[in-house]
């Protein structure tokens, strides 16, 4: 599955618009919503913590490839302040919608 983010690398500009913003919006509740989903279906916390770390893994990987890819070509190193404060938020909602207990 591609990071939503992603599909907007080459063009941040779009970001900004109000509709994409609302797309995005719309992406992060039907996560939401598979999440709880998966859940239901298993209620099985330890399902949740496993698809949490995956995603959690599967990110890093993805920045550490944007961040190869920024020393190959020579650009400036991104600063990760944000990734890491969308990665911590990720985790505390998944454990309060999840009532994991972290």
């Amino acid at each position: 599955m591609k990071n939503k983010l992603d599909i907007f690398k080459n063009a941040q500009l779009l970001l900004d618009e109000p509709e994409v913003q609302q797309l995005l919006s719309y992406c992060e509740s039907l996560e939401d919503e598979l999440v709880e989903f998966k859940f239901e279906k298993a209620n099985n916390k330890e399902l949740i913590m496993l698809d949490m770390l995956k995603e959690v893994v599967k990110s890093c990987a993805d920045i550490r490839q944007q961040e190869m890819d920024h020393e190959r070509f020579g650009y400036d190193l991104p600063d990760y302040s944000e990734a890491i404060q969308n990665l911590s938020s990720y985790i505390f909602e998944m454990n309060r919608n999840s009532r994991l207990g972290l």
